[in-house]
């Protein structure tokens, strides 16, 4: 017989999340039934929790989801009932095209986004497909590892993926939900942190993440003052917005590259002889695998990494996404599914 859960919904386009009891069936074959014990918040929620951006009504959302696996649809194999994982915002591909088949499967043309592709994790209970799933590792909690599946994925590996030898400058602009993350994986490689946010209270915690130094770019322009301390190898810009970007570019080091994680609808306008000349590169990135985000997780439990989160109950995520909006908190919400069982 189907089980009832609590779900966050939104019925129609832009109509308010509301918590619903429905019935939830066991998982088809290839799919694992999740009970989710924290989800995260993230900024592509905002759109989702409005059901826009191509969502199926009715919208639950939530990518960033932990939690332990209660149920296994048939014919899987390696997993078993109360294995702790994370289902992260890469949640599911074809398995045949030819980026799959190159193992690129974060760019499949039929890549699945929980809250998009099928109901997402705000929810007491998710149903994924099985290659959604990620292992969390020992000394990691639910809470910490829920983050991890969209934010901290994509830091660790737009950090990785330049392939940068250690000791390289390492710029991080912006000091929020993706920047603090980036902030401590690049430091944890071993590369010189220069962040570079909002005003000068900002510069201790900066430090205290692993920044070697800090740059306020409210008193100077952060690409001067990038190339004023010799440059940056690499500038991983994780705010909202493209405007800052070509100025950015002037703090870049001869081959260096700029890689944007955080967007708008905006454009960037470069001079091409600057790129052509320094052997520059401006890139974008776009979050992982399920193995990119255990390799993710075992990096940071192994170094000490940790999101900066807020708990709030499942039932205050319209609060939670007003909060997001506004620009408050300035790191990660994470809705706690448990407080009702």
């Amino acid at each position: 017989m189907p089980t009832t859960f609590v779900a966050m919904r939104v019925n129609t386009p832009d109509a308010p999340l509301v918590p619903v009891r429905h019935e939830v069936p066991a998982p088809d074959r290839g799919w694992v039934r999740v009970s989710v014990s924290a989800s995260g918040v993230c900024n592509a929620d905002i759109s989702t929790s409005k059901a826009h951006g191509g969502a199926h009504l009715p919208v639950t959302p939530g990518h960033e989801v932990a939690g332990h696996i209660a149920e296994l649809g048939e014919g899987i194999e390696g997993w078993a009932v109360g294995d702790r994982v994370v289902v992260g915002w890469f949640g599911g591909s074809c398995g045949h095209c030819d980026f799959c088949r190159r193992g690129d499967v974060v760019h499949c043309a039929e890549r699945k986004v929980p809250g998009l592709s099928y109901p997402g994790g705000w929810a007491e209970s998710v149903t994924v497909p099985v290659d959604a799933l990620v292992r969390i590792p020992d000394g990691l909690d639910l809470f910490d590892a829920a983050p991890m599946g969209c934010a901290g994925v994509t830091t660790f590996n737009a950090i990785r993926h330049a392939h940068l030898p250690a000791g390289s400058t390492v710029a991080v602009f912006g000091l929020g939900g993706l920047g603090h993350l980036a902030v401590q994986f690049a430091a944890k490689m071993g590369h010189h942190v220069i962040a570079i946010a909002r005003g000068p209270e900002r510069e201790i915690l900066a430090r205290d993440l692993g920044a070697r130094s800090y740059i306020d770019s409210t008193s100077t322009a952060p690409g001067a003052a990038l190339k004023a301390r010799g440059g940056a190898d690499l500038i991983i810009s994780t705010v909202s917005t493209t405007k800052p970007v070509a100025e950015l570019t002037t703090g870049l080091r001869v081959q260096g590259r700029l890689t944007l994680i955080g967007v708008d609808g905006g454009s960037i306008e470069v001079p091409a002889a600057q790129l052509v000349m320094n052997s520059q590169i401006i890139t974008g990135h776009l979050t992982g695998s399920a193995l990119d985000t255990e390799e993710t997780m075992r990096f940071a439990a192994a170094n000490g990494i940790r999101p900066m989160i807020e708990r709030m109950p499942l039932e205050q995520a319209r609060e939670a996404v007003e909060r997001i909006a506004a620009g408050k908190p300035r790191f990660r919400i994470v809705l706690d599914a448990t407080e009702n069982r």
